[in-house]
């Protein structure tokens, strides 16, 4: 029975009952469904730490075993079916999200924004058809929100008729056909809704060939998350499917709905299991700095600005595998290896031992969630201690511990941990952290369907909710990712700098993971080239203050054998290296 658990969780055909999950390709949010499954299966409750100390199938299984026969059975309640009043409840995320909406109530900063294209013969009929069906099948996407006494209440429409807006843009070239398209995209993606009144989810179709049409569907963060677009793609392209071939839709009924969710959340974290929480972070989290003060390109302003742009990159495919080798091998999961070395970097940039990132989490730790639309991912505080300055592999190490407490204690909304923590707050940025580290491993089909090519666009925003977020997504040419950064504090090339810089640390985690995390080299061969060679050719005119200020930003230390650390990795003799530190210390002078 568990290997059967196992092999649909992780999506392959059979387990062997001694293989190592995490080497099947089990990460954090696999294990979390695994357990919720085994959960319900076996009517048990084991902390998702079991798993990772205990990673084969026949652990596993004897660990189950021995709590059923100890008594250790489930202590968690159910989530079932409540009866539908005319105002129901909201959970905690969605009472955040509508606060929060209050102070951009005129902009689509909470919008969730896909664009796919589809190349083929396209059954538009089909697809509105589609769209109605998923709306009325899943409460959140046809709810509204309104205040009673003061209270923000959902409201719950018994059923709703969509309309699909198509615009024909077949009539322009083909190049302003693409500009056009782009341009409307982006406009809907960023269009506001009305809480009060306006159906929460809509979808533009742009026509730009008989064979070639981009649909650009958005809905508004209170009623959705990243997990929920995985379940409403896979689900559209099963009721197309079927639509379009005349057969019967044979989706299983929904046990539950984001109504019983959010009514059973309010009922369940009190008392007891609400004081262990809070507990548990407020020791956490004590004594944590205000603000992590990176180098910026200007002063942070007195009030928080969210204008944004974004840098993208990927990561070679034989670094995406050492990094996931040295994963297995160290026994942590992708995220937490990379989670580390991002970390380790911020502590470079900042001089800053204390660490905090936020990470979003899924929670979906209850097997009734797992195929709902809606609200449910959480965000996490992830704190790290670097002032023992420790390898790379002894920090993986804390960083494991931190996630796997963080987990445990996952169901504590953001909102409330702000409202215990009360922390030191200020308009100028937002509290507990101000950086972000997101790994997307959210399960999303394939985007496959008979007769049709599909692809996703990426749209492009011009926000950004915190100082960075680093958006990192493990795929087939390696590990991709995104830098979104606040515009008013980092200029476009900073940026693009630090993503060389993560780049190379992360090459010489995996080469030297036993090595101090201050004699990590940041500076890439490029860098070390125009530092050395280029800027000090006395032939050159280059004003000595740039060049200070260049080697302060890459956080060179103020000592020659320091900096000769740096140097040693490009293999330099001892007599290159004491000239080259010599004349780099000089010009710190």
């Amino acid at each position: 029975m568990v290997a059967n658990i196992w092999a649909s969780v992780l999506g392959i055909e059979s387990v062997g009952i001694h293989d190592n999950f995490f080497t099947l390709g089990g990460h954090s949010l696999l294990a979390t469904q695994l357990m919720s499954r085994v959960q319900s299966t076996f009517f048990v409750e084991l902390p998702l730490r079991s798993l990772f100390e205990l990673p084969t199938v026949a652990a596993l299984a004897e660990s189950i075993a021995t709590a059923q026969h100890t008594g250790q059975s489930q202590q968690t309640s159910p989530i079932v079916r409540v009866p539908r009043l005319a105002q129901m409840p909201v959970s905690f995320a969605q009472q955040r999200l509508w606060f929060l909406q209050q102070f951009e109530s005129q902009s689509g900063f909470y919008n969730i924004p896909v664009a796919v294209r589809f190349q083929g013969a396209l059954n538009i009929t089909a697809l509105e058809q589609s769209l109605n069906y998923i709306i009325n099948r899943h409460e959140a996407l046809r709810t509204n929100f309104i205040q009673v006494d003061g209270q923000v209440m959902q409201v719950i429409a018994n059923s709703m008729t969509f309309t699909l807006a198509v615009t024909d843009l077949q009539q322009l070239d083909r190049t302003e056909r693409e500009i056009t398209c782009q341009q409307l995209a982006t406009a809907e993606a960023v269009r506001p809704f009305d809480l009060v009144g306006d159906l929460l989810v809509r979808a533009s179709l742009y026509q730009l060939e008989p064979t070639q049409n981009v649909l650009v569907l958005v809905m508004h963060h209170i009623v959705s998350d990243g997990w929920s677009i995985g379940v409403l793609v896979r689900e559209l392209a099963f009721v197309y499917q079927a639509l379009c071939n005349q057969l019967p839709i044979a989706l299983p009924q929904l046990p539950i709905q984001y109504a019983d969710f959010a009514y059973w959340q309010q009922q369940w974290l009190q008392h007891e299991v609400l004081t262990e929480q809070v507990t548990y972070w407020k020791q956490q989290l004590a004594g944590i700095p205000a603000l992590l003060e990176l180098p910026t390109d200007r002063p942070r302003p007195a009030t928080q600005t969210y204008n944004g742009a974004t840098v993208r990159f990927l990561l070679s495919e034989q670094l995406s595998a050492a990094i996931a080798a040295l994963s297995q091998k160290q026994e942590v999961t992708l995220f937490m290896t990379l989670l580390a070395a991002f970390q380790t970097l911020l502590y470079r940039y900042s001089g800053q031992t204390d660490i905090c990132v936020g990470t979003p989490i899924a929670n979906r730790n209850r097997s009734e969630t797992e195929e709902l639309i809606g609200l449910f991912v959480n965000t996490l505080v992830l704190r790290s201690d670097l002032s023992a300055n420790p390898s790379f592999v002894d920090l993986l190490s804390q960083v494991r511990e931190v996630a796997l407490g963080a987990y445990a204690h996952q169901d504590l909304p953001f909102e409330q941990l702000v409202e215990q923590l009360q922390p030191e707050r200020s308009l100028s940025y937002t509290p507990l952290f101000q950086v972000m580290f997101v790994l997307q491993n959210a399960p999303m089909p394939c985007l496959e369907l008979a007769d049709l090519s599909l692809s996703t666009l990426p749209i492009e925003t011009s926000t950004a909710k915190f100082d960075l977020t680093l958006f990192l997504e493990n795929t087939s040419a390696g590990l991709m990712g995104v830098i979104e950064y606040n515009t008013d504090l980092f200029d476009a090339a900073t940026i693009v700098r630090m993503v060389e810089h993560y780049q190379t640390l992360l090459s010489a985690v995996v080469a030297h993971p036993h090595q101090k995390l201050s004699q990590l080299p940041l500076l890439s061969e490029r860098e070390l080239h125009q530092y050395l060679i280029e800027w000090n050719n006395t032939q050159a005119d280059y004003p000595k203050q740039q060049c200070i200020h260049h080697l302060f930003e890459q956080q060179v230390q103020k000592t020659p054998d320091a900096i000769a650390v740096v140097f040693e990795e490009q293999r330099l003799s001892y007599s290159e290296l004491n000239a080259k530190a010599n004349q780099l210390a000089h010009y710190l002078q």
